[in-house]
């Protein structure tokens, strides 16, 4: 169970049940953090707007960079929902989501390019703590993908940084997202929620 249990949806309010919907008819269920996060409609609000601007503003750089970097911070961090959420999300993009049981060796192994693993050590460098980004990492980077797909990697290494490390404060644990196309419970109308287990 996380820290704080969620807001079951019949204590929801128009708007947060809104979310609820439109989030259940994505992803086939309501993501857990939405559901904590609605004790605080400030936070849902501003949440969603971030997620949102996101996926309509962040799009230079191709699908397979932009989810292997922020998968790679998920797992760094050990955040079990983010990585239950992004393979969920790999899969859906149609990206080969078996080859993320060698992402621990991407730096030898041939299943990754040599710019994915310039990809991952950037979010490795990202996720350390103090962050260990160099100047060579970046000027590499930026021969490679460019000034704006620069840009938007640190952007994404970052704002995983930020949900990875609220998901696993609150103790948010995987929900069953890899275990189908889309996790099968949804928020339930009278209890918070239950994670489900594959």
């Amino acid at each position: 169970m996380p820290r704080i249990p969620g807001v079951p949806t019949r204590q929801a309010g128009w708007l947060t049940r809104l979310v609820y919907r439109i989030t259940r008819q994505r992803f086939g269920a309501v993501p857990e953090p939405l559901t904590v996060f609605a004790h605080h409609r400030g936070v849902l609000i501003n949440g969603v707007l971030l997620e949102m601007g996101t996926e309509i503003g962040v799009r230079h750089l191709p699908v397979n960079l932009r989810e292997l970097a922020v998968y790679r911070v998920s797992v760094n961090l050990g955040c079990s929902w983010c990585v239950d959420f992004g393979t969920m999300l790999q899969r859906h993009h149609g990206l080969d989501v078996d080859r993320l049981r060698e992402i621990d060796d991407y730096r030898t192994s041939e299943k990754y390019t040599d710019v994915e693993r310039l990809v991952l050590a950037y979010a490795d460098a990202m996720t350390d703590t103090p962050v260990s980004a160099t100047d060579e990492q970046v000027a590499e980077l930026e021969r490679r993908l460019g000034r704006k797909g620069l840009v938007e990697l640190t952007y994404l290494c970052a704002l995983e940084n930020f949900r990875t490390r609220m998901n696993s404060a609150l103790d948010l644990t995987d929900q069953g997202f890899t275990s189908g196309d889309a996790c099968r419970v949804p928020v339930p109308a009278d209890r918070p929620v239950t994670r489900a287990r594959g």
